[in-house]
């Protein structure tokens, strides 16, 4: 669902996946809705407008003449794009896909500080504007009975979202939404579903049981590869019949590892050899292509076998040191009843695991027992008993982020549940044109949390469509009405006992509720878990909860970073893992649901963490007498960098350096990465930079402190400087002298 509204100099535009986009110009007028738009995607919603300017947000930008077959890619290094007089198509990769077609010339440039991108023209102009949400919605449904035959065949269809099978398939956009699986007494397949789906000839043949079908899900479903079962294998095999390669996998638990290395090699692959391709942008890791002697072009032209066949020859170990860290791991019970949620993690493109625990011992056992100790002495006299919460150690594996599926409550994993997946698909269908924010301050000693996060969710008003409630003392009734009214996000500050919400009448059990049509919460309260959960299982999509009490002083900390990173589009589990970070008892907060969920979308499409750390003086001393030719000097600038920079022979990125060496001078880290968007790239906006990166591979970059101001002014990202974390246009001040 996308909608647009006319503003007095532009458009606002807002999907239901709570994306938005504005368009503002100069001498603008809209002259029609609907009109044709000659783009070789589909568009949700056109407008025709006329103006002299457009202005847009930051994003990747290809001009298409409708005389060559050849795109105009917008410099990212700022050089503007000079259009001259014809017929053109330009792409603006925003968060909401947009399309801008005229005829005529045409100046296209970044704003010096790179937050906007401005298309001016000679004179007043006819523009049609195309727009996409990048949200797709599944095309079908798959019922499946309890046969890991069946199964297999159901997995094989679930690449009919799937718009090529090309290695462009790599990019977020061309994967679309699996098809969904319910249980049922026999396998259904839809003739859409049947016709959509891509016949590659590669196979994957299993084992006929679960957990080998869950494992290598991913895998198939990338490769969009046929799955049938096999009773005589114990292990799995990946089949490439036209050019007669077979490649043998070990049965669990080490085939997790092995289908792990190959999904990520295939992935990767993909994403440096699409850039032969009408999109391509130039990537600081493609300069392995040339180390591997991988021709870019044939492999973009090649088949899906040939393709295939040619990245297994190159061994894993020539290319992990480059690989960007996968960004999410599911851990799945491995059962039948858990088939319904496997749409919904390959379009997360997740590793699947078996879930292993174990508990909590030794030192961890010691340490939560001083915690509770701590909270002991100052939460005395507040009244009744917190819900106890038996936490348990999993057993994690690669993955940034880490969602649990099975029997337990994980520290350090978000605790997912099937009803949290349909329940987003619920609310991506309905019809909101701003996002709305509910505070609830039930404890007067909490007011401190209150006030700052009212203020932070008012100012972000400003720059999206967001309303803000702010509600104080409310009685259970009223409580209920608040998470029974349709709020995007509630901010609960309060107390919680083994009863529910404490309230001035009472307390208000979640579980209670006919229906919770609040998206998104945080229950910032002692041992609120379960009443999180209970929100889940009534209709919401993801919340923060607590496991056991927290202190007042921790939970304002907590309360104010994570209100602040989610409201500039981290994902309710990023927000949280790094709000944690600022308390010692991090450990206390966790979330239920779908933690990949995003509540809005910020600035830029994938939310930055920069780690800044200033470099000493004895760095700067070698670095000066390597310059001045010191050769004894090299040990010693090496040994202060080495976590960063390695030898660039392999195509290892160094840290790229533009400041002076007797300047004070810092390295800077981007971390750019989300669940959302796999496949992606990020511009890091440094003097002398001219190269993209992929999202989940770190970018290093030593700055001079005039620099590094110039940065945090500029980019809206969360920052991690001496031990805590901050927003960047809260910390410039700091360096600025």
């Amino acid at each position: 669902m996308l909608v647009w509204d006319a503003q007095q100099d532009g458009l606002s535009v807002t999907d239901s996946d709570t994306a938005a986009l504005a368009v503002t110009g100069t001498e603008f007028s809209i002259d029609e809705a609907d009109p044709t738009l000659d783009v070789p995607r589909p568009v949700d919603e056109t407008v025709a407008v006329t103006a002299r300017e457009l202005r847009l947000p930051h994003a990747v930008v290809y001009a298409f003449p409708r005389e060559s077959s050849t795109p105009l890619e917008l410099d990212p290094c700022g050089d503007p794009l000079s259009l001259s007089p014809g017929e053109y198509v330009v792409d603006v990769d925003t968060e909401i896909k947009t399309y801008l077609q005229f005829a005529g010339a045409a100046r296209i440039e970044r704003t010096d500080d790179f937050e906007s991108v401005v298309v001016s023209f000679p004179e007043r102009t006819h523009v049609i504007l195309g727009f996409r949400s990048r949200h797709e919605f599944p095309t079908g449904t798959i019922t499946v009975p309890d046969s890991p035959a069946a199964l297999a065949r159901a997995i094989s269809h679930l690449p009919s979202s799937h718009k090529t099978t090309g290695p462009d398939r790599s990019y977020p956009t061309l994967r679309g939404h699996p098809p969904l699986l319910e249980p049922g007494d026999e396998l259904a397949i839809p003739d859409r579903v049947r016709a959509d789906t891509p016949r590659t000839g590669t196979e994957l043949v299993v084992p006929p049981e679960y957990e080998s079908l869950y494992v290598t899900a991913p895998l198939a479903y990338y490769l969009q590869a046929r799955v049938r079962t096999d009773p005589t294998i114990s292990g799995a095999r990946l089949r490439l019949p036209e050019y007669d390669v077979e490649r043998s996998l070990p049965g669990p638990p080490r085939l997790e590892r092995e289908v792990e290395q190959l999904l990520r090699q295939t992935f990767f692959l993909d994403c440096l050899v699409r850039n032969a391709g009408p999109y391509g942008t130039e990537l600081d890791e493609s300069r392995l292509l040339e180390i591997l002697d991988l021709d870019s072009e044939s492999l973009y032209a090649a088949s899906p076998q040939d393709r295939l066949a040619t990245y297994l020859d190159v061994p894993f170990g020539a290319i992990e040191h480059r690989l960007p860290d996968w960004h999410l791991a599911t851990y799945v019970a491995p059962e039948f009843s858990r088939v319904e949620t496997l749409p919904f993690l390959l379009n997360r493109m997740s590793l699947l695991y078996r879930p292993r625990t174990s508990t909590l011992e030794g030192r961890e056992l010691v340490e939560r027992s001083l915690e509770a100790f701590y909270r002991d002495g100052e939460r005395a006299g507040t009244g009744g008993q917190v819900a106890s919460v038996d936490i348990v150690k999993p057993e994690l594996r690669h993955g940034r982020a880490h969602g649990w599926l099975a029997d337990g409550v994980p520290v350090d994993v978000f605790t997912a549940a099937p009803e949290a997946y349909h329940n987003r698909l619920a609310f991506l269908d309905r019809t909101c044109e701003e996002t709305s924010v509910c505070v609830v301050l039930n404890d007067p000693d909490m007011a401190g949390e209150h006030d700052d996060v009212a203020e932070i969710y008012r100012s972000r008003s400003g720059d999206l469509p967001m309303t803000v409630t702010v509600e104080d003392g409310l009685t259970t009734a009223e409580l209920a009405r608040v998470f029974e009214t349709g709020h995007d996000f509630v901010h609960y500050i309060g107390h919680c006992e083994t009863d529910g919400l404490c309230c001035p009448d009472g307390t208000l059990s979640t579980a209670s509720l006919d229906r919770c049509t609040a998206q998104t919460f945080f229950l910032n309260a002692c041992g609120s878990f379960y009443e999180g959960r209970a929100l889940i299982e009534k209709g919401s999509v993801a919340g923060a909860v607590t496991v056991t009490e927290v202190l007042n002083e921790h939970a304002i900390k907590v309360g104010s970073t994570f209100a602040t990173l989610l409201v500039n589009g981290f994902s309710i589990e990023r927000a949280m893992e790094l709000a944690r970070r600022r308390i010692m008892m991090g450990k206390d907060y966790t979330v239920v649901g779908d933690g990949t969920h995003s509540l809005t979308q910020g600035e830029h499409r994938v939310p930055t963490t920069l780690r800044i750390d200033e470099l000493d003086a004895e760095y700067r001393r070698s670095s000066r007498a390597i310059r001045n030719g010191d050769p004894d000097a090299s040990t010693a600038s090496a040994a202060s960098a080495a976590s960063t920079a390695s030898n660039d022979t392999d195509g290892t990125s160094q840290p790229q350096q533009t400041a002076r060496n007797d300047q004070p001078r810092y390295l800077v880290t981007f971390d750019c990465y989300s669940t959302r968007v796999t496949g992606s790239y990020y511009f890091p906006h440094t003097a002398d930079n001219e190269v993209a990166y992929l999202c989940g591979s770190e970018s290093n970059f030593i700055v001079s402190k005039p620099e590094l101001v110039t940065l945090l002014k500029e980019t809206e990202a969360s920052v991690i400087y001496d031990g805590d974390i901050y927003w960047s246009n809260s910390l410039w001040s700091h360096f600025d002298e």
